[in-house]
């Protein structure tokens, strides 16, 4: 099997010109855009052109498929509102030139697949969730974005083609840039994944009472946002003997109402999310993240509500696929990969639901990841893909 560097480049840059934005190589593309569904429909038709079937299902998971019984790889194509260029592409476009290369050597079949809305448009992996089994399509069909469009309005764009059996497929390898620094600080160009992290994400909301900045006394605000505040100060403290250096927890959203200068904010809507290898200490730390906003309200005469819970559990690799990489990796980068766990999530996480899964890094630039600064040296990609391509050939 020989796959075509130049190939593989020039369509990984083509996909890119789909919502190019900002400085470097950034984009724009969330899931059902006009961006991400013209991409789509430029994927569907490099999937023809490389002999594959292209089926759409009703949440916009996009397939290239191989003659039954066929190995699954890809990623997804959908951004982050501010993303780069490799993030979830190069999985779908790497998937794409092994596919290719193998049909054309006479090779196994290899089926392709870009998942819809992985980047959490409206949730957490949103299509391999729906895909997997884990989310039900009408219960996802009610998720909102943060302007309020449910997802069930957004894949009204969708030209579904029908559903997708999954016992079609042997395994899902999933090649993806590594969104950290660690193999950037030591040089090294390969990275195996072992585990995948859990997640846990929700929304909480403080409720308090809306009123004049000019004229309400601090000690008699109900401020929904320095409740918020509060609530952020002093979790690191609550966490102290629960986590591990390991974990992390992300505030990275905030609504307040009515969001004007001279008011007190009567309501704070905010994101809580925390990863963690371990399902016991994401639940102990769920236990103390609801408990201490219930103190925090409860201390300022407020109200507070919990969203619904998205989350994902921790997932280890399949062994048989991970030693094709870890081989492939020596043979390709000796002396220049390793064996990692993944702090990010991503769509094998869902997919390990239904088959046996593995993945493959590449290092990210300065660790920069979901910024318009992402990037990775181009012989660190196409190591990556011949890798991909010699546990390929191997399985």
């Amino acid at each position: 099997m020989q796959v075509d560097a130049g190939r593989f480049l020039a369509d990984l840059h083509k996909l890119r010109e789909f919502g190019a934005a900002g400085v470097g190589r950034g984009v724009v593309r969330p899931a059902y855009s006009e961006a991400d569904m013209a991409a789509r429909d430029w994927l569907a038709q490099r999937m023809r052109e490389a002999g594959l079937r292209v089926e759409v299902d009703p949440m916009g998971n996009l397939f290239g498929l191989a003659d039954a019984p066929s190995l699954l790889m890809g990623s997804h194509s959908d951004s982050q509102p501010e993303g780069g260029w490799l993030d979830g592409a190069l999985g779908v476009i790497a998937a794409l030139e092994v596919a290719r290369a193998s049909r054309e050597a006479g090779g196994p079949a290899i089926s392709v697949v870009s998942f819809q809305d992985e980047e959490g448009r409206f949730g957490v992996t949103t299509g391999s969730a729906v895909w997997g089994g884990h989310l039900a399509q009408d219960v996802a069909d009610l998720l909102c974005d943060h302007n309020g469009v449910t997802l069930g309005e957004a894949r009204s764009v969708v030209p579904a083609t029908g559903d997708v059996d999954p016992v079609q497929f042997t395994g899902f390898i999933e090649m993806h840039i590594e969104q950290g620094p660690v193999m950037d600080s030591t040089g090294e160009q390969i990275g195996v994944v072992s585990d995948i992290v859990g997640i846990r994400d929700m929304k909480i909301t403080f409720e308090g009472q809306q009123n004049h900045a000019g004229t309400t006394p601090m000690a008699l605000r109900q401020d929904a946002f320095q409740a918020v505040s509060t609530f952020n100060q002093a979790l690191a403290e609550r966490f102290a003997n629960v986590v591990t250096p390991a974990t992390v927890w992300t505030i990275g959203h905030v609504s307040l109402h009515p969001n004007a200068s001279s008011i007190v904010p009567g309501k704070a809507v905010f994101s809580m999310q925390w990863r963690d290898g371990d399902a016991d200490r994401l639940g102990r730390m769920e236990q103390i993240i609801r408990d201490l906003a219930q103190e925090v309200a409860d201390a300022r005469g407020m109200r507070v509500s919990f969203g619904k819970m998205l989350g994902l559990e921790p997932v280890a690799m399949d062994m048989r696929l991970r030693k094709a990489l870890e081989t492939s990796a020596k043979t390709v980068a000796p002396n220049k990969w390793r064996v990692m766990p993944s702090g990010a999530l991503h769509d094998a996480t869902n997919v390990s639901r239904l088959m046996p899964v593995a993945m493959l890094f590449v290092p990210s630039i300065n660790g920069i990841s979901h910024a318009f600064e992402e990037d990775t040296d181009e012989a660190d990609l196409v190591a990556g893909l011949k890798v991909l391509a010699g546990a390929v050939a191997a399985l």
